[in-house]
């Protein structure tokens, strides 16, 4: 029988940290003086210094071992908002919406139904119909916000392990459907090109706005990528 300290008190809840078979995470921003800031390229993190080697090789950048106490303690700021990855097919991709509270999760739902906890799985979450009510409830700390896991192998080191993106981005979220019946449509193992798109643009009321959205670009079947004469 399962452990129930936490029904009593859920905020003593440590918040999930993703510990499996992956060999490192990619991020696409950083927490500078507690406050989070976007980056250009892609930032990896990993706690195999052979790992680090490997993607610093590859991508550029210099391993650095962080004072994190996350398992995947050492960082490499690379040179590249670009890398071509491998995915298993759909089934590398999982998402929901969750909203935390420090570290306990007060909301999972998919947007229609709650997820957790058991007791109300399957009942409606209550959640905004409209996407812009859901991001501002979300903006608000009123409601949950997207959670996407994505799972991946590096194209140009296949064998060095698989890779994981955490990502809350909506720009994602609204797209990732059509992400996923891509990767249906060839099947099998997909060659992907994930990367950290700038977006720049002017407001009606003249204002500027820049910045950097994940996006996962669907490119051809593994099998046809590696089988392709070299040119």
């Amino acid at each position: 029988m399962a452990l129930r300290i936490f029904e009593t008190d859920p905020d003593a809840r440590p918040e999930d940290n993703f510990s499996d078979d992956t060999v490192g995470r990619f991020h696409g921003g950083k927490q500078v003086d507690n406050l989070p800031v976007a980056l250009a390229e892609w930032r990896v993190t990993t706690g195999d210094p052979e790992v680090a080697s490997a993607v610093a090789q590859l991508m550029g950048g210099t391993p650095v071992e962080t004072e994190s106490t996350s398992e995947n303690f050492i960082e490499i700021l690379t040179e590249r908002e670009k890398v071509l990855v491998v995915l298993s097919g759909a089934d590398a991709i999982s998402s929901d919406l969750k909203l935390w509270n420090g570290s306990a999760l007060i909301h999972h739902c998919d947007g229609v139904e709650f997820l957790s906890p058991e007791e109300d799985k399957g009942k409606p979450c209550r959640c905004p119909a409209l996407m812009e009510d859901r991001k501002a409830a979300h903006k608000a700390k009123r409601g949950p916000g997207p959670s996407i896991s994505v799972m991946f192998r590096l194209a140009e080191d296949y064998d060095l392990g698989l890779f994981r993106l955490q990502t809350g981005s909506w720009k994602l979220a609204e797209v990732l459907h059509q992400v996923e019946n891509a990767l249906d449509k060839i099947g099998g193992e997909v060659l992907c090109s994930l990367e950290l798109e700038h977006v720049e643009y002017t407001t009606k009321k003249g204002r500027d706005v820049s910045y950097r959205k994940p996006v996962i670009r669907v490119l051809k079947s593994w099998n046809d990528a590696v089988t392709e004469p070299a040119h």
